[in-house]
């Protein structure tokens, strides 16, 4: 691979990784598995060692996954109630080293023998699949509760905290310092699980794919007394505190343990490699009768003046590894295969299957990906398919028993026409899957879009898709700007809908014309646009008049939008149809521009375009905030229009030699304090020398 190509791949793993890592860590609803995510990883960190000019500070190998969603800021004290407040780690909660490989657990402990010299120990842990969370405790009483974030800063969940029964308000016993942290897992065991989900099916809600997902959304409700009925436990397995003092890791848990902490028995102390690889073996299996998720073996070394003698890399500790499982699989037989037409038009081949017992929950249907993916695995109807729930994700099909093929088996033919309004498919260049192109027509398509614009995350607006299914079927709606002319008569024509249920509706839809542009915008479902690039484009452009009018050129502008989806976005706006749906949608009141706020401070930056590039004194966040908050933009890539690159500690060497290239002028953190009225930017998070950092 030449150095052009190498860039290029790095610059693909990076974008792919970071919107995989928002997708797991912020919407809880991720589309690829831990090992897939962890293989791309790697091939990250090699092509950036092969190539390490071409290592950013801001790629994925450098910095921990963040699980915050809105701008960290000094006002969190005024903040709407349906954010949370941020606040600071005391030690940075990194993140681990992975393997699927048990080859590499042995070099990881080859290269602790080689560093250390002397006798040591390892304690060996379960690797718990929930959501990280950080407890501190002050005179025996729980005064703190954050996410991970970001790793530097968290959301406090602390009311929510304190619903977890697990989760002691106030220590007994004695002998713990007067302030120290603690760290562990929010777990959803399999048995609250299937409840939730039962709940959230009759109530026309998306269920949630896995544990992990469902303890991580629970854990950021609004209400603390329905994340109380939600089922969730805690378990704790480090403490980072520096005025904590123990000789040893496992030490620290049996004292946590005294305190009336919830820590885990389930873990062991080895002396060798031989040893570690039969706690592996053993759970590897074990594990499957456990009332909760695990993904893997944690490895640390035991004794503390080791730990800190290994150090840290950027992100992960060397004293620790993650060994993780391969994903469980089960072999059943295929019953049909369906072909499901989504919202974008694309058509996806779908197995039904005998149902098996997976993951702790039971399978009936799988993911065929595409019609290239079919042919390749030579599947057929009748044949008995390996399955697997890689992450405990979406359920997928990777290979096929042959032994077991009976001659009466069924070869399936993908459809040349959509299965549901019957247009011939396409498949666009580059693509891997094939499309109906009635995009407005297809009623699939159509209810698709209806459904999404409803959403949570986009209208939030109370209905699910049997209503929209009802909805459609009654001829009430086929556009999203149809909601907003339903009358309480028309409503009630609904089976099962009474007065109170249309005036719940009714009363929601009055809600979503105060939902903020971005959301709309995301709503809308241009194609390519997702929930950040809708925020990005909103912030950017301040209305859907500005965005509908932008060049290519000024829609390239916008961090992260590339050619795809500035193509997309022309497309949809010349569209008289879309342009129809849009006034439709202007008439019923809902937001179509930014609202004016009088939180710009100064118009020192005005009219400038500002590129960031390495480590600063202040989150990152802050500092695009901070350019925003005195007038100027916000760019990801260096053009002809860039103003400024603000460059910190160790930026990119190719936006310093695209700014050199292009004449665009380099100032520092210094040069940026000056040229606005605030010379001390934020409060500064540092951490002393030699301070002990948190992995978890």
């Amino acid at each position: 691979m030449g150095r052009s190509e190498a860039q290029q791949r790095i610059e693909e793993l990076k974008a792919v990784l970071w919107e995989n890592s928002r997708k797991y860590y912020v919407d809880n609803a991720p589309t690829m598995s831990d090992m897939e995510y962890d293989f791309l990883m790697h091939e990250l960190e090699d092509l950036e060692n092969r190539y390490p000019e071409y290592r950013t500070p801001d790629s994925p190998t450098q910095r921990v996954g963040s699980d915050i969603d809105v701008p960290i800021g000094p006002n969190a004290e005024t903040q709407a109630r349906h954010e949370f407040r941020k606040f600071p780690h005391r030690y940075p909660m990194l993140s681990l080293g992975n393997t699927y490989n048990i080859g590499e657990v042995e070099e990881f402990a080859d290269r602790a023998e080689k560093t250390i010299g002397g006798s040591f120990s390892y304690c060996c842990e379960l690797k718990f699949d929930g959501t990280a969370i950080c407890l501190t405790y002050k005179s025996g009483k729980l005064q703190r509760a954050l996410t991970r974030g970001d790793g530097v800063y968290g959301d406090d969940v602390t009311e929510n905290a304190l619903r977890i029964k697990s989760i002691p308000p106030v220590l007994k016993g004695s002998g713990y310092p007067d302030e120290f942290e603690i760290r562990g897992e929010v777990l959803m065991p399999y048995e609250s699980f299937d409840r939730l989900n039962r709940e959230r099916e009759d109530n026309e809600e998306q269920p949630f794919a896995n544990p992990r997902n469902a303890a991580s959304g629970s854990l950021k409700l609004l209400d603390p007394e329905e994340v109380s009925r939600r089922g969730l436990i805690c378990t704790l397995y480090h403490i980072p505190s520096d005025n904590v003092s123990f000789e040893t890791h496992d030490e620290a848990l049996r004292a946590a343990e005294s305190w009336g902490l919830p820590i885990s028995d389930k873990r062991k102390i080895c002396n060798n490699i031989e040893e570690i690889e039969d706690f592996i073996s053993y759970w590897d299996t074990e594990r499957r009768k456990l009332p909760f998720a695990t993904d893997g073996i944690v490895i640390k070394i035991n004794e503390m003046t080791y730990q800190r003698l290994l150090g840290y890399t950027a992100k992960s500790p060397r004293w620790a590894v993650a060994y993780k499982f391969k994903a469980e699989e089960a072999l059943t037989r295929v019953l049909s295969i369906d072909y499901q037409v989504g919202r974008t038009g694309a058509v996806t081949p779908v197995a039904n299957l005998d149902p098996v017992l997976l993951a702790g929950t039971v399978v009936k249907r799988a993911t065929l990906n595409n019609a290239d993916f079919m042919k390749d695995l030579d599947i057929r109807i009748g044949d008995w398919a390996y399955v697997i729930k890689g992450g405990e994700i979406i359920p997928k099909i990777i290979g096929i028993e042959e032994s077991k093929r009976t001659p009466g088996t069924i070869e399936p033919v993908f459809p040349k026409v959509c299965p549901d309004c019957g247009r011939e498919l396409v498949r666009p260049e580059g693509e891997a899957k094939w499309f109906c192109p009635n995009t407005d027509g297809c009623p699939t398509q159509i209810k698709g879009k209806l459904v999404h614009f409803l959403g949570r995350k986009a209208m939030n607006i109370i209905a699910g898709d049997a209503t929209v299914e009802q909805m459609y079927n009654l001829g009430l709606v086929r556009t999203p700007a149809d909601f907003y002319d339903l009358s309480k008569g028309q409503l009630m024509m609904m089976e099962g809908w009474k007065e109170r249920s249309a005036e719940r509706f009714l009363s929601s839809i009055a809600d979503s014309k105060k939902v903020t542009f971005d959301h709309v915008l995301f709503a809308i479902g241009i194609r390519y646009v997702g929930e950040q690039t809708a925020k990005d484009l909103a912030k950017h452009f301040g209305s859907i008049d500005a965005i509908a009018s932008a060049t290519k050129e000024e829609l390239l502008e916008v961090p992260d939008v590339g050619e795809v989806i500035a193509e997309s976005i022309i497309a949809y706006f010349n569209d008289t149809v879309h342009q129809a749906e849009i006034e439709r949608l202007r008439a019923s009141g809902v937001q179509l521009s930014m609202e004016k706020t009088d939180q710009t401070a100064s118009d020192a930056l005005k009219g400038a375009i500002i590129v960031i590039s390495g480590n600063f004194s202040i989150p990152r966040d802050e500092m695009k905030a901070l350019i925003e908050k005195h007038g100027g933009k916000n760019s990801s890539s260096i053009s002809s229009k860039t103003t400024y690159l603000l460059a910190g500690s160790k930026p990119g060497p190719e936006k310093i030699k695209k700014a050199a290239e292009l004449a665009v002028k380099v100032i520092s953190e210094e040069d940026f304090i000056e040229m606005i009225p605030d010379k001390e930017p934020a409060a500064k998070q540092t951490y002393k020398q030699g301070e002990q950092l948190s992995l978890f």
